[in-house]
């Protein structure tokens, strides 16, 4: 499926969807598009081979979980395709990054505009945290570190069955923190799982703040490299790197792109809140409108018209 927008094209839209939709809902998930924008982009409009959608452009309400009794149970992975030979295969590991997921899908015409209308509405699939029912979900990542293991194992059993298709699991540097990442980088480079790829959000920012704050990781990339891996440390905003990184030979070896970000690219404003950007929500009226004239100019559109008594 091709897109008519250009990448640099769709990640000022990511932005600028996430802005206004945090802007209209007194805060969200701003910090993560401001970090991981030109990366979604990047996988969607340019780097993954992936079908046409195979669910409804407005998501369905939630239908259940997976069981005996519930034989139409579907996961939000057919916004990204059919699962086909030939097709790759993405996991979003950082369930968290889901409003930014959700603008990408709309930005390359996987899921219409009305689908945001319905986030975090009680019955809808399109979830604040994404599930595996949640657009462009395949499983559930909630908890992070399992979305590296997840997306080898289909890896290992598609490079089995002689399958085209890449698997591409899009991570947080938070992650690095978890031993099961170690683990799954591991046992890819033993078994030369060399179908599977990683493009992290490095923004050194979690939940409780500034990821040295937390627990200090050093450096992840001889890290990875030790571990067995190939790995290309870029800035997360400059595309033709990234175009490079992915090109990187890899053979036998999984590739393990470390996307340097900034958390307040493009929204500089946010900068003021340093390092408290895992969750943007607006103390006072008064705070909510002065972010929204200075990010509004910033991002060059009109500040949101924000209607009287929005929550």
């Amino acid at each position: 499926m091709k897109n008519r927008k250009s990448t640099e094209e769709v990640a000022l839209g990511i932005r600028r969807r996430v802005f206004e939709h945090c802007m209209r809902n007194n805060g969200g998930y701003l910090s993560q598009a401001c970090s991981a924008a030109e990366q979604l982009a990047f996988l969607y409009n340019e780097a993954l081979n992936l079908g046409e959608p195979t669910l409804p452009a407005v998501p369905r309400p939630f239908g259940g979980v997976p069981s005996a009794d519930n034989p139409d149970y579907v996961t939000g992975a057919g916004y990204n395709g059919p699962f086909e030979p030939r097709y790759d295969r993405l996991f979003i590991a950082p369930a968290h990054y889901a409003l930014v997921a959700y603008a990408t899908l709309i930005e390359t015409g996987r899921m219409a505009p009305e689908g945001l209308e319905m986030f975090n509405k009680d019955g809808s699939s399109v979830e604040m945290i994404g599930a595996e029912h949640s657009p462009g979900m395949e499983v559930h990542n909630g908890t992070l570190g399992i979305g590296l293991s997840t997306g080898a194992g289909l890896a290992f059993g598609r490079k089995r069955r002689g399958e085209e298709g890449q698997v591409c699991v899009f991570m947080s540097d938070g992650e690095v923190q978890e031993g099961q990442t170690w683990e799954a980088v591991q046992a890819a480079a033993h078994h030369r799982i060399d179908n599977l790829w990683a493009l992290m959000d490095v923004n050194d920012q979690q939940c409780d703040g500034a990821m040295s704050s937390v627990m200090e990781v050093r450096d992840i990339a001889e890290k990875f490299r030790a571990f067995g891996a190939v790995c290309v440390e870029i800035d997360a905003h400059d595309l033709d790197a990234m175009r490079q990184a992915k090109a990187e030979p890899h053979e036998d070896r999984p590739l393990i792109i470390l996307a340097r970000s900034s958390p307040t690219h493009g929204m500089s404003f946010l900068q003021r809140r340093f390092p408290r950007l895992h969750y943007v929500r607006f103390k006072t009226p008064e705070e909510r409108d002065e972010m929204n004239k200075a990010i509004a100019e910033e991002l060059g559109v009109e500040p949101v018209d924000i209607a009287e008594g929005a929550h």
